[in-house]
C-alpha cells in the first residue's frame, strides 16, 4: 500500500498515513504487518529527525539524537490507535520530543540532579532567553526571570545553579588567569590529620574525667603542661619510676576501655 503526502498537514513532512494505520491494526502479528509498520516508520521519519534538529548544540552529537527521535517515533506507531479519532501526528510530536528530552534528562547529566530541579532549569533558561530578547544592555534580573516563569524567586535560583551541573570541570582544568598551570585540582584539600585528634580526644574525655584526681593531674602536667616526669615526681614528692608507672597504667586503661566501649554514652 503505497504513503503518500497530498493530504494537507501543519507540517509539511507529515504525510498521510490514516489508511496505512488502519490496516496496521487490523493485520495479525507477522511478515504483512511488520512491512506495513516499517513503511510507516519510514515515511514519519523526516519529521522525527526535524524534531531532533532541535536540540542541536545542547551537547549531544545530531546522529544520536537522530537515533533515539527514530526510536520516540516506534514507540508512538506502536501505540497509536488510529480509533481514537486523534491525528497521528498529534501523538507522535510530543512521544518523539519526550523521549529526545528524556535521553538528556537520563544520560547527558555529569552530576546526578532531580526531575524536579532539570525541570526549574529548563524553565529558567527559556525564560531567560525570552527575556534576554526584550531587556537590553543587562541580564535579566531573578525577579524578572521568577515573573516571567511563574516561579518563586527561590526556584529561580535552584534553576540558575543547575545551570552549570549540566557538565562537570575536570580536575586538571587549569583555574582561569592562571599561568603557570594551576590546576582546579591543586585547589583542592585534603584530609586533616587533626580530625583523628579531635575523635580521640572525644573519646577518652569522659574515661579521663573518671580517674583518681592525683593520676588524673599527672596525665595533665605530662600531656597539656608538657613537664617532663621528673618535675612531676619533684611536685608531688613521688619517685620518677612512680610516675613512669602511674602514667603507664592509666593510659593502657584509658586505651582498653576506649576499644572496649567506644562511646559510653550510648
Amino acid at each position: 500500500m503505497p504513503i503518500h503526502a497530498s493530504v494537507k498537514h501543519p507540517h509539511d513532512d507529515a504525510p498521510d498515513t490514516a489508511d496505512a494505520f488502519r490496516r496496521l491494526a487490523s493485520l495479525p502479528d507477522g511478515p504483512e504487518r511488520d512491512a506495513v509498520r516499517d513503511r510507516i516508520v519510514e515515511a514519519w521519519l523526516p519529521m522525527a529527525e526535524r524534531l531532533a534538529g532541535r536540540f542541536r548544540s545542547r551537547g549531544e552529537s545530531y546522529e544520536d539524537l537522530r537515533q533515539v527521535a527514530a526510536l520516540g517515533l516506534v514507540k508512538a506507531v506502536d501505540r497509536y490507535d488510529p480509533e481514537l479519532g486523534n491525528a497521528f501526528e498529534s501523538y507522535a510530536v510530543p512521544t518523539v520530543t519526550g523521549e529526545i528530552k528524556r535521553h538528556f534528562r537520563d544520560h547527558m547529566w555529569t552530576l546526578h540532579v532531580p526531575r524536579r530541579v532539570q525541570e526549574l532549569r529548563n524553565r529558567v533558561r527559556f525564560a531567560r532567553q525570552e527575556l534576554s530578547q526584550t531587556v537590553s544592555g543587562r541580564a535579566p534580573t531573578v525577579a524578572e526571570i521568577a515573573e516571567h516563569a511563574e516561579l518563586s524567586e527561590e526556584d529561580v535560583r535552584t534553576g540558575l545553579e543547575a545551570l552549570e551541573s549540566f557538565t562537570a570541570l575536570s580536575l586538571d582544568a587549569e583555574l582561569p588567569g592562571s599561568e603557570d598551570g594551576y590546576s582546579l585540582g591543586d585547589a583542592l584539600g585534603g584530609p586533616d590529620p587533626a580530625l583523628d585528634t579531635v575523635v580521640d580526644r572525644e573519646s577518652v574525655k569522659g574515661r579521663l574525667a573518671a580517674l583518681p584526681p592525683r593520676e588524673r593531674a599527672i596525665l595533665y602536667m605530662r600531656f597539656f603542661d608538657d613537664m617532663t616526669q621528673s618535675r612531676i615526681a619533684e611536685q608531688l614528692g613521688i619517685s620518677q619510676m612512680h610516675v613512669s608507672r602511674l602514667i603507664s597504667r592509666c593510659c593502657d586503661r584509658v586505651r582498653e576501655q576506649v576499644l572496649r566501649d567506644p562511646d559510653p554514652g550510648a
